[in-house]
Order: structure tokens, then sequence, then C-alpha cells
């Protein structure tokens, strides 16, 4: 039996973009046409690599600074959360470069809740494998907030639960504005802890 199940749930990539550089106080991305995607993610990009620098959000795991798998080498949102979390901020529109955001899909709900482990899978068979729920950022809140003064204070709380999922790539292949990932998700009921 397969240990994950193909769903009829099909998004389509409306914004692809990566992150060139970082520095301290902001993150910035820029909208691309294509993402060429090999086993370290994005080439080029300030999230690829095969292991990454241990971060606040591993802190119960490892000591800032332990190398890593890198399990973050994308950011994935939703095109319908990023109206939600706009509309709770007065905004008409949230960049999706604001966030750093690799890639934006429309036509999944409840997006940011995807299982771990669940999988986005190209029309050339590139995979993308979903680490977890990504949270909300400090950083985020500073680059809205220079770009639209007095909105960018109230990110955190407004993209609780709405920031989309940090992802790696699990088969290398292309994605290209307008491609459409299909869902695969764990064949396991969920924990009951």
């Amino acid at each position: 039996m397969p240990a994950l199940i193909k769903t009829e749930h099909v998004g389509r990539v409306t914004w692809l973009g990566r992150v060139p550089h970082r520095n301290a106080s902001e993150i910035v991305g820029e909208p691309i046409q294509s993402m060429s995607l090999n086993f370290d993610g994005m080439p080029g990009e300030f999230h690829s690599g095969l292991t990454r620098l241990s971060c606040s959000r591993v802190t119960t795991q490892y000591a800032k600074g332990t190398e890593i798998r890198n399990v973050r080498q994308l950011s994935i949102v939703s095109a319908a959360e990023l109206a939600i979390i706009a509309k709770k901020l007065d905004l008409d529109e949230i960049d999706p470069a604001w966030l750093g955001a690799s890639v934006v899909v429309d036509g999944i709900e409840d997006f940011t809740h995807v299982p771990p482990s669940a999988r986005l899978q190209g029309p050339d068979g590139v995979t993308l494998t979903v680490d977890m729920l990504n949270q909300p950022c400090h950083l985020v809140s500073k680059t809205i907030e220079e770009a639209r003064p007095g909105h960018g204070k109230a990110f955190k709380a407004a993209a609780n639960g709405l920031r989309g999922v940090t992802a790696w790539v699990e088969r290398v292949g292309t994605l290209t504005l307008g491609d459409t990932l299909v869902l695969h998700i764990p064949g396991q009921r969920a924990w009951r802890g």
C-alpha cells in the first residue's frame, strides 16, 4: 500500500519568487517567471542548500547555529490566505515578495494546514515535500512596515495560522507560472497525542 495518497486537490502556481540575499533587518524577495530546482533548492537563493544553520524555530532541539538538514528551502503560501492577511491589515493586497515567498499557490483550501510530509507535485514530476507550518516572522513585519507604514506591526497576529508552509525539494525539476501542483498526503490517521 502506498505511503502517500494522491488527492484530487490541485493548486495553480500564481507567483514565483526568490530571496537573493537578506540583511539583518528585513527580508525581501523578487518575482521570477520560472524556478529550476535541484536537491539544494533553488540555486542562488538565500534559503538554498542541503544543510543550514539552526535558527530560533528549532532551539528546543538544537543550539542556535547548529548545522542541520535544510527542510526550509522553500516558502509556499496560499493566494487565498494572503488575501485574508491583507484584509486583516487593511491593505488591498500582500505582495508575496514582502514575505520572501518562493511559491504562491491558488486552489488548495486551508493550505497552511496541509499535513507535514505532504507532497506537491508539478507537471514535470518536480516534487516539494512539506516540512511544517511556517510561523509569522518579525522580519516580514519590518518589510511590510517599510512598504506600507502603519500596517506591518500587526502582521504576526494577522498571519497566525495563515503563513503557509516550508518545504524542501524531493525530486528535481522546474516550476513555471501557471503550473499545477497536485497534493499527495500521508496515508495515516491524525496523531492523538
